[in-house]
């Protein structure tokens, strides 16, 4: 490592920002998108691709940023990462704010940033795996969750905030804040040495092959777990967010507020949730299990009381805490299921599937939406279902120390006393 500094908590909480900087790529968006939508002159769907085409660069480009940070040190990926992403806001807020018809080229600056997206937050994932292991790393991934969560807390009241001052205004917040955070990553995070060189790319696929192989059946349930519950917490984010300014007239501060409620429920439940599991796999399954549960349940009740904005945001609170026992266990499995010189691409992969689950949540709702509202939240409850099943089904990893985790060799005198 770097100067011979050790990972510790202040290095938890400088890679927890990373997610954190990249959900509020999208959900600092979400209470500006009616505005925009009039600003620009565009539908509710058109607006929505401010969502999608964010998320799906992202998804496609991630698996070759962990590849890349497979082969070199991780920060050579990430920091170029955040410089882009940043770039991609100044492309959209000046497009926004000096062309007359700026839809397409805030959309181009949108593409950007999602690029620029694919090697952060995956990225700094597969370093909590490199740097901590035990229940130091269920501790450093509760945080990066945390961190995540608390992204989206403040997204809403953020966004909020500086659309008062301009509908584009928000675009501006990216490269003030990637800056900062870019050199804290490149100056503060030791990173290991790698163990051997990188591996050419066919031998790489070969190697990916054979873990997938091994470990694909829950690997890729995992993955689904992760997209939908992304793609159901931000379909929600974008459905409330519109009720409370149509119905209810709800904009600025005010409804950024109350966006946040749920928000906040996940922020804690995902640090509560990364401090309790540590290394028990059993228990995180029955996380899972548990917290898809809780999430179909919330969205089966929702229904039932029409339309009503508080009677929604008490039921998406309770959804939130489901999703929120979800995704640190999903984390864990996930971080500890390969080696060093394959986590990157492994956790990228993960990262992908959640940047699509993201990209789909919004168009996919306004879509259900529009044939029932009651057919959207049955719809997603019954998802949710699927999922837990097929974790109760097919999720049996054993439950003792990560998988890929070394195991320490006996002292040589101990062995020869047993013989």
């Amino acid at each position: 490592m770097p100067g011979g500094r050790k990972p510790n908590q202040w290095v938890m909480v400088i890679l927890a920002l990373i997610p954190m900087l990249m959900v509020l790529g999208n959900a600092v968006l979400i209470p500006g998108l009616p505005q925009m939508q009039s600003r620009m002159h565009v539908s509710a769907m058109q607006v929505s691709l401010l969502i999608t085409l964010f998320s799906v660069p992202a998804g496609v480009v991630i698996p070759i940023a962990g590849f890349l940070s497979d082969q070199v040190q991780r920060r050579f990926v990430i920091v170029p990462a955040l410089l882009l992403f940043g770039a991609g806001g100044v492309l959209a807020g000046c497009a926004a704010w000096f062309l007359p018809n700026p839809y397409v080229w805030v959309l181009a600056g949108r593409v950007l940033q999602g690029m620029g997206a694919s090697g952060t937050a995956p990225i700094a994932m597969a370093v909590v795996g490199d740097l901590f292991s035990g229940d130091a790393r269920s501790r450093a991934l509760g945080i990066n969750e945390a961190g995540n969560a608390l992204g989206k807390v403040i997204s809403p009241i953020v966004g909020s905030a500086v659309a008062a001052i301009a509908w584009f205004a928000v675009f501006f917040i990216f490269p003030v804040l990637c800056l900062p955070v870019a050199a804290a990553i490149w100056w503060l995070i030791p990173e290991p040495a790698k163990d051997r060189q990188g591996q050419p790319l066919g031998q790489y696929i070969r190697s990916l092959k054979e873990v997938l192989h091994r470990d694909g059946r829950w690997l890729w349930v995992a993955y689904l777990c992760g997209a939908a519950g992304l793609f159901t917490l931000f379909g929600i984010l974008f459905d409330l967010s519109e009720l409370l300014e149509t119905q209810y007239h709800m904009m600025g501060m005010r409804k950024g507020l109350v966006l946040a409620i749920p928000l906040l429920v996940l922020c804690s439940t995902a640090l509560v949730a990364g401090i309790v599991i540590k290394k028990r796999k059993p228990l995180m399954k029955w996380m899972v299990i548990g917290g898809f549960a809780v999430l179909a349940a919330a969205l089966c009740a929702a229904p039932l009381t029409g339309r009503s904005g508080w009677w929604l945001v008490a039921f998406s609170a309770v959804g939130a805490l489901g999703i929120g026992c979800v995704l640190p266990s999903l984390n864990m499995f996930i971080t500890s299921a390969v080696d060093k010189s394959r986590r990157g691409v492994v956790t990228s992969l993960y990262g992908s599937v959640r940047f699509l689950g993201v990209a789909a949540g919004p168009p996919a709702f306004t879509w259900m939406r529009n044939l029932s509202p009651a057919f959207m939240f049955f719809a997603v409850a019954a998802l949710a279902v699927v999922c837990a099943v097929l974790v109760l089904s097919l999720f049996h990893v054993p439950a003792d120390e990560p998988a890929k985790e070394p195991r320490p060799e006996r002292p040589k005198g101990r062995i020869r006393a047993r013989a």
